[in-house]
């Protein structure tokens, strides 16, 4: 068994600057301020530019933890982009990052694994580390999803925001970074949530387009309930794996979906609402970006302090689900340079 420890080195994010509120909703679809935040705690979410794509906003978050890490694109040896909103089908967006940043000497590759995206790439990317096979990994979630809502449709439209999150990872002391994790998916609910057109199934024509198959696709109570039943499951069974329990969790990082969604999986685990981050109410759910998003805050608002020990968890679409168990070492030095 390998026991070289891969922890994060670097971390940052990005946000559009527009901000897109219930009020603001209010005028485009039948809905509320108080039926959205009520039903979801959102109360804002931002909004990518006209010529704002996800790999700007991942670009931008990347050069953030680079920055963070002290590490020059060009030490890159990979980059793990995790989107459901990429440019464009081909090239990756991690191929485009690596040319904004101009990380010459890293491969890349994007990885679909909806809202679990950014964990799945986290995972995979220390694998790679652990191997031997490289020494520094990017991993960046990152979602432009506001240009795949159907803005008419009030129940998936008020649910969705745009940003990116990136992180560093490298080698670390021994005992710190990424302790155990575990994913998981179930493709046979892959129908509950879903881009139906664009790809080979369904090649675009004017009446894919008519039926409004190039945007978001969801069967909200389904993805409801899946996410409840597996977001304390798939926490416990990471925990279990780093043998842990609940009571030696300091911080939860869920996937920023629904307010009742993350306080079900607290509830699950025993854990004090204190203890887990929540900021669904300002960007709402950014798929791949947002666990990321929700950490980084953590850290910077010093929710998260050095030794901690920190579970990040998510669901999405695929149907998939993710989850890790980090212990915060940030500030030890790395072992390889």
């Amino acid at each position: 068994m390998n026991n070289k420890a891969v922890g994060i080195i670097g971390i940052g994010t990005y946000v559009p600057e527009k901000i897109m509120t219930n009020k603001d909703l209010e005028s485009i679809v039948e809905t509320s301020d108080e039926w959205i935040a009520e039903r979801t705690g959102i109360r804002e979410r931002r909004i990518a530019g006209p010529s704002e794509a996800t790999s700007d906003l991942a670009s931008r978050a990347a050069q953030q933890a680079l920055a963070d890490a002290g590490v020059a694109a060009e030490e890159l040896d990979l980059i793990i982009v995790a989107t459901a909103t990429p440019d464009m089908l081909f090239p990756s967006v991690a191929c485009l990052v690596q040319a904004n940043i101009k990380a010459v000497n890293a491969a890349a590759f994007d990885l679909a694994a909806g809202c679990s995206g950014f964990v799945y790439g986290m995972v995979a990317g220390s694998q790679f580390i652990k191997a031997g096979l490289y020494k520094k990994v990017l991993v960046v979630g990152a979602e432009a999803l506001s240009k795949i809502l159907d803005w008419s449709d009030r129940n998936t439209c008020v649910l969705f925001g745009d940003g990116a999150g990136a992180v560093v990872l490298a080698e670390t002391t021994p005992g710190c970074g990424i302790l155990a994790a575990h994913l998981g998916a179930d493709g046979a609910g892959g129908d509950l949530l879903k881009l139906p057109a664009g790809g080979s199934r369904n090649p675009a024509t004017p009446d894919t387009i008519a039926q409004k198959m190039h945007f978001i696709h969801m069967n909200g109570n389904e993805v409801f309930k899946f996410a409840v039943k597996v977001m304390g499951e798939a926490a416990a069974k990471a925990l279990a794996d780093a043998g842990l329990t609940a009571g030696d969790v300091d911080c939860l990082i869920p996937h920023q979906a629904n307010i009742r969604i993350i306080q079900s999986a607290a509830k699950r685990l025993k854990l004090p609402l204190d203890k887990v981050m929540v900021n669904v109410d300002k960007y709402g759910n950014t798929s791949a970006a947002s666990i990321p998003i929700a950490l980084d805050e953590a850290v910077h608002s010093g929710k998260i302090k050095q030794g901690d020990v920190v579970v990040l968890v998510g669901f999405g679409a695929g149907l998939t689900w993710a989850s890790a168990v980090i212990k915060w070492c940030k500030e030890a030095e790395t072992i390889v340079k």
